[in-house]
This record gives C-alpha cells, sequence and structure tokens, in this order.
C-alpha cells in the first residue's frame, strides 16, 4: 500500500462507485473494496486525475477552485448582421431586403419550392429527452420564445418526435440541432445529386472577378409542405414543437435545396455562377457584366424571399 503497509489478506473483494463530498464539492469514485488498515479510503492518481484539485504542498491542505458558472451561447451565425449594408457596395443597395435583419425574423410564405417529408412506415416515433444543464435550459427556453415569436414553430401534440440537444463549435459557442437520425431512417430519400467540389473549381480557371454570396440559415428560409409539418416536432422538457421551416438534421433537406436554387437560377449555371448549397460564387472576368450578374442573383434572391448575411459576403 502507499503508507507500506500490507493488505492483511491480499484480497480485493469487489468494486463500488461512492458519492462523496469534500470543501463543498461533491464527486463519485470509484473504490476497490479490501482491508486497508484504519484508513477508512484512500484515493489515488485516477481520483487527482479527475477532479484536479488544488494541493499546498507546504500546509498540507486541498482544496477545489471555484467553478466558473456554465454559459450556453448559440453560435452567432444564427443572427443577422446589425448593419446589414456594411460592407455592400452601394450599387447593390437596392436589394437591401436581402440583408436585412427585419424580413429575416419573419415567417417566410409557403412557395412553389417546399420541403416534403415522404415516410416509409407509419406509427408512433419517440426518443427520449436528452440531459441538458441549467445554462443550456435557459438558453433553449430563450431560443423557443424567440423562434415562436417568429411564427417559425409552433406548439404541437405529434405522434412523432425527435430530441434536441446542443452541439459544441469550436469557438465555444453552440449549435442547437434536432436529433432527426431515427426520423430519417423512415424517411425516402432525396436522391438529387450535390455538385462535385473538383467539378465546381475547374469552372473558375478562367474567371478573374469573384463574388461570394452567403445565405443566411437558408434552409429556414423553406417551408415545409402543409400537412407535413407533424413530423418535424421535436421534443424539450418545455413541451413539444413543430417546425414551419425546413430544419437542419433532415436527411431530405440537402438535396431538396440545391433543387430549389439550382431551379432558380438555372439560366445561369455553369456560366458565370455555381451554388453548393447555401454557398453562391459569381465569377466573371469583365466587371460591368460581372456587376450586372451580381445584380441578377440578388434579385432572384430577393424574389425567393432568401437572405444574405453581409459580413460574410465578399464582393469583387
Amino acid at each position: 500500500m502507499l503508507d507500506s503497509t500490507t493488505l492483511r489478506t491480499g484480497k480485493i473483494w469487489k468494486k463500488v462507485a461512492l458519492d462523496f463530498s469534500y470543501d463543498n464539492h461533491t464527486m463519485t469514485h470509484e473504490f476497490l473494496v479490501s482491508p486497508i488498515g484504519h484508513h477508512s479510503a484512500i484515493l489515488g492518481i485516477k481520483w487527482l486525475e479527475q477532479e484536479k484539485p488544488k494541493i499546498n504542498w507546504s500546509q498540507r491542505t486541498l482544496t477545489f477552485p471555484i467553478p466558473t458558472p456554465e454559459t450556453a451561447n448559440i453560435a452567432q451565425e444564427e443572427e443577422t448582421d446589425d448593419n446589414p449594408l456594411e460592407g455592400i457596395p452601394p450599387q447593390y443597395h437596392l436589394f437591401a431586403k436581402v440583408f436585412g435583419k427585419e424580413e429575416f425574423n419573419k415567417l417566410p410564405p409557403h412557395l412553389s419550392y417546399e420541403i416534403e417529408i415522404e415516410l416509409t412506415k407509419e406509427g408512433p416515433l419517440n426518443s427520449p429527452l436528452y440531459s441538458m444543464t441549467s445554462a443550456k435550459s435557459v438558453t433553449l427556453k430563450q431560443w423557443l420564445e424567440d423562434e415562436l415569436h417568429a411564427g417559425k414553430i409552433r406548439p404541437s401534440k405529434s405522434p412523432i418526435s425527435s430530441p434536441i440537444m446542443f452541439v459544441p463549435k469550436k469557438d465555444g459557442s453552440y449549435r442547437l440541432v434536432v436529433d432527426y437520425r431515427k426520423l430519417n431512417t423512415r424517411s425516402k430519400k432525396n436522391v438529387y445529386p450535390l455538385p462535385r467540389p473538383d467539378n465546381l473549381m475547374s469552372k473558375l480557371r478562367r474567371a478573374k472577378l469573384f463574388t461570394k454570396l452567403d445565405l443566411c440559415w437558408g434552409y429556414n428560409n423553406i417551408r415545409v409542405k402543409k400537412g407535413d409539418e407533424w413530423k418535424t416536432v421535436f421534443r424539450t422538457k418545455y413541451g413539444l414543437f413543430k417546425t414551419l421551416v425546413m430544419p437542419l438534421g433532415l436527411s431530405r433537406a440537402p438535396g431538396a435545396f440545391q433543387a430549389m436554387m439550382n431551379k432558380v437560377f438555372q439560366d445561369l449555371l455553369d456560366e458565370t455562377f455555381i451554388i453548393y448549397l447555401d454557398d453562391i460564387l459569381v465569377f466573371l472576368r469583365n466587371l460591368a457584366e460581372h456587376k450586372s450578374h451580381v445584380k441578377e442573383v440578388l434579385k432572384g434572391l430577393m424574389e425567393m424571399q432568401l437572405f444574405c448575411k453581409g459580413s460574410k459576403c465578399k464582393f469583387h
């Protein structure tokens, strides 16, 4: 043993997990049950690695640092710019709505392009709630209030529901997503092809001028087909909610979105314009023609009520 004594029997009886507290710090640790003389328990290297206490060797004291209160911030890319026209060339201010904050926070209308969810099997489909910290619960509640106010979600009593969760991002924020994996196993696949990146790159070899447009949550600008909203329901500790706009996580979403974008801009595709989901690139060699094509693209986006995040767009 660590104190130079030996086990009286040399036998470990069993392993147990115990909850215990010290210095107002509660923890759970696995112990091996065995005769160890006058000691109640011995905490070793594994415990030190797990709990990371602060040790004062001169005073022979052990304390635990005060933890920083957890916060949960939803990824900033969900938000539009406070000054949407900042950095946008003046000749494109005619299409200010494309970069506007007000329009994005509204429920988009039903248009000719919607996402349909076709099920291969009927019947209830539910998954248990994922655990969630207090900080994430507060953030979730605020998000629900915002989406309800915008009209993009509504309470539901659907027999189908999927759990919601927070996925961490590299910048420390979180992406709030619905785990639609079970629903996807019951949904017919959308086989519409996505462009091959190598084919897209080959079209840019002779271009000299480029404009990149970044759609702001493009999926959320597309309505779910009327009558299919009940299939999108997600479950939270605050109840069930259906989404009226196309959410992330549906297996049919990428193909449906790409098909819509290709149809809207079919006259420009390949020649001066490429699309990969929510990324748009206009490319030409002549500046006057380039500006004209950018205006044509912005006009199409405005008509379809699709919106861009100005701070992520790059203009010739």
